[in-house]
């Protein structure tokens, strides 16, 4: 009979964090985006984490949730006010684990608690089907410079719980 693997928990950013999830950053870029992106595209977009003083003010700054396996951090994400998705980034060790899942899950009942009726991400290529999966509709396609390198991604929205009254924007 086969053990079973440990569940993925969750718990509040702490500054004390910033190293390891700039690594969980890089990393996921570096292993999970090659076949969305170049590799000039994929070090442009890993060395956002290399500034890991203003990651750390940034994940600070919003209602940031990290996974852990054992105790240890293997992904986080993060709201930007009441109704973005800024982040959410898995280890490659953790990716298909359920970790982004559960980040998101968590971040989709708080926003609904504080008022949000519906949430948006702006989704890396590599990312647009797991927020499909999730209910998330593809609103338009962007295109940003990060460190000199073109990268595309696209604004997604799900709407949330039933108290969006029908034809009433949000």
């Amino acid at each position: 009979m086969g053990q079973a693997l440990p569940k993925p928990a969750l718990r509040p950013f702490l500054a004390e964090d910033t190293p390891v999830l700039a690594a969980i950053f890089a990393a996921s870029v570096e292993e999970l985006t090659g076949d969305d992106y170049s590799e000039a595209q994929q070090q442009a977009w890993a060395s956002a984490a290399d500034d890991e003083a203003a990651l750390g003010k940034r994940l600070a700054g919003q209602l940031t949730l990290i996974a852990t396996l054992q105790n240890s951090p293997v992904g986080f994400a993060s709201l930007k006010g009441a109704d973005h998705i800024d982040m959410l980034y898995v280890h490659p060790g953790a990716a298909g684990q359920g970790v982004a899942s559960m980040l998101m899950e968590a971040l989709e009942k708080l926003a609904g608690g504080r008022g949000a009726r519906a949430l948006t991400v702006d989704a890396s290529d590599n990312a647009t089907e797991f927020f499909l999966k999730r209910g998330y509709v593809a609103n338009q396609r962007n295109t940003v410079t990060v460190n000199g390198e073109w990268l595309a991604n696209t604004t997604m929205q799900k709407k949330l719980g039933d108290n969006a009254a029908p034809g009433v924007p949000t």
